[in-house]
């Protein structure tokens, strides 16, 4: 998913890790259904871990923001900024399916453990070559990854940024643009392309990206 942008930021001098999560990807052997959210968290903790990561400018696109927004809770001593990228911002006590509009709420499988991943027209996606590189990239994931509610304790005090896809509607993450817009906390940029940026527009993605990491220094 990132094999576009990656190579981009690691020629600008960084050190760039893409993990994949348990169950997606080169890990979808792995699927099942006590793979959750904690599992997710867990995984990039346990890269944070052993790659010895210190100032970690931590990006999180889509669900990965409740990822994300974990690992920062857990590991604050590691991260030195949070992007959200077109994703989802939770609260304490929250699961992903309580962030979704309610009428993508009310399409959510009630039955079985897997969910499939939406389609990319959905997400403002219309190239029919992005949309064939897409396809075989994404995995069904295990139901606890959107039902298990996040626990936080509130320890991440770090800086945060949030970048809108702007280029599509409509989109289950314009509240929390929203919110990160008009908080002087945050910081905000706005992105003129469909759920994917990292696909569509991988150099601007990474340019903005790059700024951020020496705006956050």
């Amino acid at each position: 998913m990132w094999s576009r942008l990656a190579p981009l930021l690691r020629q600008a001098g960084h050190h760039v890790h893409t993990p994949s999560l348990t169950g997606i990807g080169e890990r979808s052997h792995l699927a099942s259904p006590a793979v959750n959210l904690s599992t997710h968290v867990t995984d990039v903790l346990q890269c944070l871990r052993y790659e010895r990561l210190a100032e970690v400018v931590l990006v999180g696109h889509s669900y990965a923001g409740m990822v994300v927004t974990g690992v920062a809770d857990r590991a604050p001593e590691c991260i030195r900024t949070l992007v959200y990228l077109d994703a989802f911002v939770p609260q304490n006590g929250q699961a992903l399916v309580d962030l979704l509009p309610p009428a993508v709420r009310s399409a959510f499988p009630a039955e079985g453990w897997q969910v499939p991943p939406h389609a990319p027209e959905r997400h403002g996606m219309r190239d029919p070559v992005e949309i064939a590189w897409l396809q075989d990239r994404r995995d069904p994931q295990p139901r606890g990854c959107f039902t298990e509610p996040l626990a936080l304790e509130g320890r991440y005090r770090g800086l945060r940024a949030y970048v809108f896809c702007s280029g599509y509607s409509p989109s289950s993450f314009v509240p929390f643009a929203e919110r990160a817009r008009n908080d002087p906390a945050w910081r905000y940029h706005d992105l003129a392309t469909h759920h994917y940026p990292h696909v569509s527009i991988p150099r601007e993605t990474a340019e903005l990206l790059v700024d951020l990491a020496k705006e956050c220094r």
